[in-house]
């Protein structure tokens, strides 16, 4: 069974950092990119940022310059650094993983999802 467990929200004041971590656990064969969603109050999910496995990364307009995405292989660990916080950050951030091949089935791919952390960025 494979999961993904965040960490790393919380409540911090305009301007500050935070660091999210998400790690995948299971019987894990590979994965293919390793990405950050958020979603506000009576808003849609929208993508922040994603690497992939060579480390190519993509990031929301909203994010650049501000957030850097990066990723462990051997840990199937994604991180997300995010700097210079906007109240406008404040979200629910989920970890997703894209293309996962587990060792049970490593010709089937699939995508999961973490349970989401809150991020509130309020003085």
């Amino acid at each position: 069974q494979v999961q993904l467990v965040e960490s790393g929200g919380g409540l911090v004041q305009p301007g500050g950092s935070l660091r999210l971590s998400c790690a995948a656990s299971g019987s894990i064969f590979s994965i293919y990119a390793m990405g950050w969603y958020r979603q506000a109050p009576g808003k849609q999910r929208e993508v922040v940022a994603s690497i992939t496995s060579g480390d190519s990364t993509n990031y929301a307009d909203s994010v650049k310059g501000r957030f850097t995405i990066s990723r462990d292989n051997a840990k199937n660990t994604v991180y997300l650094q995010m700097n210079s916080l906007k109240p406008e950050d404040t979200a629910v951030y989920y970890c997703n993983a894209d293309g996962l091949r587990s060792w049970s089935d490593i010709t089937t791919p699939h995508n999961y999802w973490g349970q989401g952390t809150q991020v509130t960025v309020s003085s």
